[in-house]
């Protein structure tokens, strides 16, 4: 699996100079095939997206794979970039967009992206974009998604206001797991540790810092240091973090990702087009 950072920024898209390297777009995750061949499983559609498909629309042969997007929840830095995702513009083009969970209370997920593409709010309609859309509301932990390899994608609920879910992806023997949104408390959530449990790559938020958590709490979000703690407990072999609070810079994350690889050799922040391979 290739796994590609196209959106790291938490809350709202900076474009300021000084917090380039560690980028501006909201998130945004792509899963590929290491050969490149095979569907593309997008989590969240943070303004990242928009560089995703400008990239899917120069490659032509990697449209006639089927995109599947999906969502950990559906606050605006996770969704607003969807609007200018150029291959949702393709008629040729299918788009598989799900939701996940047991407990998913989520009931029409097609009105949720017709809300947001209401006339009030941008010019073009959800009906009249183009792609064929395929809105998908899966109320079970675990899905197969097929990929040239086939593979298996479990979902999670955490702790996050109006809810969130954390995504676990077996391909032939690998694990990747996404976790985004989550606040962990007075200890660390069980079921993101279970979730994460032996994954060959973890990407978990890290909004904070340890000594500004305790301002936010109720937010909805982590520490670099619990992200850690959850990386250690459950023996993962390499933590990304993600989701940066919109108000530190390039130089600020830089200094921190160098305590936390104090703590824990094989972590970093990701950085905006960062690749990695599994």
């Amino acid at each position: 699996m290739i796994i590609k950072f196209y959106g790291t920024r938490g809350s709202i898209p900076v474009c300021e100079s000084g917090f380039q390297e560690f980028g501006g777009n909201t998130t945004c995750v792509a899963v590929m095939d290491d050969n490149k061949k095979g569907d593309i499983l997008i989590f969240d559609a943070g303004t990242g997206i928009r560089t995703l498909g400008k990239e899917l629309m120069q490659k032509p042969s990697r449209l006639e794979d089927k995109i599947v997007i999906a969502f950990s929840h559906f606050h605006w830095d996770h969704m607003q970039g969807f609007p200018f995702f150029a291959p949702a513009y393709d008629s040729s083009k299918k788009i598989d967009i799900i939701a996940m969970g047991e407990d998913l209370k989520i009931t029409n997920l097609r009105a949720i992206f017709s809300k947001q593409m209401d006339s009030t709010f941008f010019p073009v309609r959800l009906e009249n974009m183009g792609a064929d859309f395929n809105f998908h509301v899966e109320k079970s932990s675990e899905h197969d998604y097929v990929t040239g390899k086939g593979g298996k994608l479990l979902a999670k609920r955490h702790s996050h206001p109006g809810g969130a879910y954390g995504y676990r992806l077996e391909v032939a023997g690998k694990v990747f797991v996404y976790c985004t949104d989550v606040e962990h408390g007075k200890a660390i959530d069980q079921g993101v540790v279970d979730l994460a449990k032996d994954a060959d790559l973890l990407v978990h938020e890290a909004q904070y810092t340890p000594e500004e958590l305790p301002k936010y709490r109720g937010w909805g979000h982590s520490s670099w240091e619990q992200a850690i703690e959850v990386a250690k407990l459950a023996r993962v072999k390499k933590l990304y973090m993600t989701h940066h609070d919109p108000d530190h810079n390039d130089d600020f994350i830089r200094a921190e990702e160098k305590k936390c690889q104090d703590l824990f050799r094989n972590c970093f922040f990701a950085r905006e087009g960062d690749e990695v391979i599994i």
